[in-house]
C-alpha cells in the first residue's frame, strides 16, 4: 500500500504527517489574508487579534505542543535534522510571543505583518525541510508510530478551519 499522498500537486507527503499539513494550511490561509489586508491598507488590529487568538487556542497551541512532544524528538534522533529541529523550537518560542501579544491586543499593523511573515516562513520550513527530511530518513514503521502519536496528541485540536470574521474576511476582487 502506498503510504505517500500528493500534497498540493507538488510534493509527496507521508500520510502520517497529513494532519499537521492540514493545520499548516489553516494557518497559511490566515497569513495570506493578513498580508492582503495589510497591502490593501484595510487592517483592523482588534479583529485580527481576536482571530489570531482563536486560532492559537483552537488549533495552533495544540499543534505546537504535538510537534514539540512527538515530531521534534523523532526528527532530532537524526543528526542531519537536529540543527533544523533546534531552529524550529526557537521559532516556536518567538511565535508564541506573537500569539501572546495578540491575546494582549498589543500588535500594531507593522507587528501583525511581521507575525504573518514569520509564521508563513516557519510553516514552509517545516513542510519543505523537516517533513521532507523525515520522509527520507525514517522507515515506514517509525513514521506509522509517529503518526499514531500525533493523532493522539492532536485529538483536542479543532477539526475545521476557523472562519474569518467580517473585518478579516477577504473581499471579492482582492
Amino acid at each position: 500500500m502506498l503510504s505517500f499522498i500528493v500534497y498540493h500537486g507538488l510534493m509527496l507527503r507521508d500520510k502520517n504527517l497529513i494532519p499537521l499539513s492540514r493545520q499548516h494550511q489553516h494557518a497559511l490561509a490566515l497569513c495570506v489574508r493578513l498580508d492582503r489586508a495589510i497591502q490593501a491598507g484595510e487592517i483592523d488590529p482588534e479583529a485580527w487579534h481576536t482571530e489570531i487568538q482563536q486560532l492559537f487556542e483552537g488549533e495552533i497551541g495544540i499543534h505546537f505542543a504535538a510537534e514539540e512532544r512527538e515530531l521534534f524528538p523523532a526528527a532530532a534522533r537524526f543528526s542531519e535534522l537536529k540543527p533544523l529541529v533546534d531552529e524550529l523550537v526557537i521559532e516556536h518560542v518567538l511565535l508564541r510571543d506573537f500569539f501572546s501579544r495578540a491575546a494582549a491586543r498589543s500588535l500594531d499593523p507593522c507587528s501583525l505583518g511581521e507575525f504573518g511573515q514569520k509564521l508563513a516562513r516557519h510553516i514552509r520550513k517545516e513542510e519543505r525541510q523537516l517533513f521532507e527530511g523525515m520522509q527520507k530518513v525514517m522507515n515506514p514503521e517509525d513514521l506509522a508510530l509517529l503518526g499514531a502519536a500525533l493523532d493522539e496528541a492532536l485529538k483536542e485540536a479543532s477539526t475545521s478551519c476557523a472562519l474569518p470574521n467580517e473585518a478579516t474576511r477577504l473581499r471579492a476582487g482582492r
